[in-house]
């Protein structure tokens, strides 16, 4: 299964060394499970977003690690990839990026061809691969265009895939500055969630004497200030990072809004009209949802 990452500040920006490389489930340890993709997306200064993907492992790319070292931004999503739909290329590699937001998705969603004539040449346009992930994408986007806000969007086209097409998961991160939006849907598919208040937090900046990136066994063994200045931040996962017991697994159809550091959770969806089982999947969709 393809692994999600994302985390927000709310507002400082800080770097996400720790999630990214250090902790005990980093995401370059889970790339040893997913090596068809790695992306890391954030925001720019001028609260523009940026992305570096690539065909190869975490673990590979010495591009993810230096970046994981070094970017600081409030709000991120990173993505490493087990491919089902779509050949092992840099366009197929999540996060993608559509009107200045960011997303990733795990699951599968069958059914392409007719979720694709919901799309005009103009959302299409907006599309660099052949994933059901970047399909799926572009229609949110159609939907966050028409409706004017981007949870009614987002809502509204979940909900349609969800009443027309068939659905083994569902699992999304949707990124705009200071914002994040998590869903896990229906149930097949884990993700979790970190609040700032209960060991979620962000590196502000390097203590003397750390090297980047380098892992403070205080800080894996629960202390994630003994390498340096935190600050409280929401770090949402497909599997727990780290050993702490407070990660809570979002609820089946648990729609998370994260806006600043304040967090909301809507259950807006009805269960798929037509549920996928394993069995339902081809060869390459199971392996790629083990």
């Amino acid at each position: 299964m393809c692994r999600l990452f994302g985390m927000t500040t709310g507002g400082p920006r800080v770097r996400a060394t720790f999630w990214l490389l250090d902790s005990p489930q980093s995401l370059q340890a889970q790339s040893r499970r997913m090596p068809d993709g790695t992306g890391l997306g954030w925001f720019s200064l001028g609260e523009e977003p940026v992305r570096d993907r690539a065909p190869i492992a975490a673990y590979e790319n010495a591009d993810f690690a230096s970046e994981a070292r070094n970017v600081v931004s409030h709000t991120f999503v990173s993505h490493i990839r087990y491919a089902s739909t779509g050949a092992v290329s840099v366009h197929n590699s999540h996060p993608f990026d559509m009107n200045d937001r960011l997303f990733a998705h795990n699951g599968v969603v069958q059914g392409l061809d007719v979720l694709g004539s919901w799309l005009t040449d103009v959302d299409r346009a907006l599309m660099e691969g052949q994933t059901d992930s970047e399909l799926v994408f572009a229609y949110i986007t159609a939907e966050i265009r028409r409706h004017g806000d981007t949870t009614a969007g987002l809502i509204a086209a979940v909900s349609r895939i969800a009443a027309e097409l068939p659905v083994y998961a569902l699992n999304i991160l949707l990124a705009e500055p200071r914002r994040l939006w998590a869903l896990r849907y229906p149930h097949h598919n884990e993700l979790w969630v970190l609040h700032p208040g209960l060991g979620g937090f962000g590196e502000l900046h390097l203590a003397s004497g750390h090297e980047p990136g380098s892992l403070d066994l205080a800080r894996a063994n629960g202390d994630p200030g003994a390498a340096g200045p935190t600050t409280p931040a929401y770090v949402i996962a497909s599997e727990p990072m780290s050993d702490d017991p407070d990660w809570r697994l979002l609820e089946p159809g648990e729609l998370l809004i994260v806006d600043g550091l304040n967090a909301t959770s809507q259950f807006p969806f009805d269960d798929p009209a037509h549920p996928l089982r394993t069995e339902d999947l081809s060869v390459a969709e199971a392996t790629s949802q083990v």
